[in-house]
């Protein structure tokens, strides 16, 4: 277990004292492992005192070319010599709008926001303003960000019937529970019951790809774009995760399934707060005052929308994506450790269930087969803790769900983590 010296154990106590819970509200881990971040380099990062960790996490996904990237870097050092920001179109995010439409494509336009969370909200609410219709259908377990819709069933008991929507956090109006619609993932006939009742009210489907970790069935997401077309309602990818990551045309080139639109995050930003929605220009056209009326016009102002330094972050890092062998690597890395969970498990006698893709991925400590929210609750979660606390301890770092497999994760990071793995499968069951 790594120690702590007398700087960071200040430092860490003056979290506890000044931040609720002693975080900033994303990874919490166990008070005898908690650290702080210094710095990162590559796959690597370090705490204050020092202490190395291969990294899973990697920024939750941002990350794909590990940490302080040298392209990235000298692109935004040139362009913090510019300016911070401008409040105004700038250059870099005219060119980053052409890169996402010539990548994304269902994208022939898209609106620059500074989170997926906005973006994932900017989509619902294009939807609700083009089509005059205020219900979303989203699927249950998923998640879109930390809008009071998107929280709606992230985490519910599975005692709620479909397509009853419920809060999955304090704070959301109960108002909210009747325009959110909730669908089982992987489970197209369900789904369109669920639409062809509600078609009337219905705007839109929003959808991860692949929902968390857990891949679509083969079939599921053309059946689910033939089912909207079908009843007039439109398709929303959350693709906060997948753009960029899956394939260069993210979920949708790598699946084959074009929606009507999609937001994008995490990878275009390099690391810095930036997200889009990217659709078709008629869709888009809401956020135009020159061409929508008051009853249809979005209004969109965001302070650092398409801010200049993250604009400038985003396309060195789809540049170095762009290069040959990119995915190779992730694919790779990811899939060397995600079979080696397998086998490790295998060989001890530990139900497991592998989920997700090469590039993003996780497991389950269950012998029910993983396709839906619900089948995730049969799983051995304590043994989840206790295998994810285990791998912090030897220097391994990943998110409480979730693998993100970088282009610089070396053989011997993998190896590492092999290892790890095998030294505590054993302990954690």
């Amino acid at each position: 277990m790594a120690s702590r010296n007398d700087a960071e154990e200040k430092l860490l106590e003056k979290a506890r004292r000044y931040l609720p819970g002693g975080n900033g509200g994303n990874l919490t881990l166990p008070q005898e492992l908690e650290f702080l971040a210094s710095h990162g380099s590559g796959s690597h990062i370090y705490d204050v005192s020092g202490n190395e960790y291969v990294d899973w996490l990697m920024g939750s996904g941002p990350m794909i070319l590990g940490h302080a990237y040298p392209a990235v870097t000298e692109a935004v050092i040139k362009a913090v010599e510019l300016g911070s920001t401008f409040f105004t179109t700038n250059d870099k995010a005219v060119e980053l709008a052409e890169e996402l439409v010539s990548a994304i494509p269902c994208a022939e336009q898209v609106i620059f926001t500074t989170s997926g969370t906005d973006a994932c909200f900017q989509a619902m609410r294009a939807a609700r303003a083009f089509t005059g219709k205020e219900k979303i259908l989203k699927f249950e377990g998923a998640f879109h960000g930390t809008s009071d819709y998107a929280l709606m069933s992230l985490t519910p008991p599975a005692s709620v019937e479909y397509p009853q929507s419920m809060a999955s956090t304090a704070g959301i109006p109960r108002a909210i529970e009747d325009l959110m619609l909730i669908a089982p993932y992987n489970d197209l006939a369900t789904t369109e019951a669920i639409i062809n009742a509600h078609q009337g009210d219905l705007a839109a489907v929003i959808v991860e790809p692949v929902q968390r970790v857990i891949s679509p069935k083969p079939g599921f997401l053309q059946g689910l774009r033939n089912i909207t077309k079908k009843h007039g309602v439109l398709l929303i990818f959350d693709e906060v995760v997948t753009s960029f990551r899956l394939a260069y045309g993210g979920a949708q080139e790598y699946f084959g399934v074009t929606p009507d639109m999609s937001t994008t995050g995490k990878i275009m930003g390099g690391g810095y707060p930036l997200a889009a929605l990217a659709g078709k220009a008629d869709l888009l056209s809401v956020y135009d005052k020159q061409t929508s009326d008051d009853d249809h016009f979005i209004n969109r102002i965001g302070t650092l929308n398409g801010n200049p330094i993250a604009c400038a972050a985003g396309l060195a890092t789809l540049s170095e994506m762009r290069k040959k062998g990119t995915y190779e690597r992730i694919n790779r890395a990811g899939g060397a450790v995600r079979n080696a969970i397998l086998d490790i498990c295998n060989e001890n006698g530990v139900p497991v269930q592998s989920c997700g893709e090469d590039s993003i991925f996780d497991v389950y400590f269950s012998e029910q087969p993983v396709t839906n929210y619900r089948d995730t609750l049969s799983a051995d979660g304590a043994m989840m803790t206790r295998f994810n606390t285990g791998l912090l301890e030897r220097g391994i770092l990943k998110g409480a769900q979730k693998y993100y497999p970088s282009a610089v994760h070396t053989d011997e990071d993998v190896e590492k983590t092999i290892e790890a793995i095998r030294e505590v499968i054993p302990l954690a069951r």
